[in-house]
């Protein structure tokens, strides 16, 4: 069985970039916040930032993607 741990990493990786209700209407995940905090804990950089929108706050979530680094030959 995938956990949500899983589900939402795969998703960030792809680059996806999540907020609480993508999470609650992707996932069916009430808690982004602790899932991101169990990534964090396994070593996984997650960017974070907060969103004022309507009078609302909250946060949205992604993973930086790496720069492809080639090498010539």
């Amino acid at each position: 069985m995938t956990s949500q741990n899983q589900i939402i990493l795969k998703a960030m990786r792809a680059g996806d970039v999540l907020t609480p209700l993508d999470s609650l209407s992707r996932f069916s995940c009430f808690r982004l916040a602790s899932r991101i905090s169990d990534l964090r804990k396994q070593g996984i950089e997650i960017q974070d930032s907060f969103v004022h929108e309507n009078g609302k706050k909250y946060k949205r979530y992604w993973i930086k993607k790496e720069p492809v680094i080639q090498t010539l030959v």
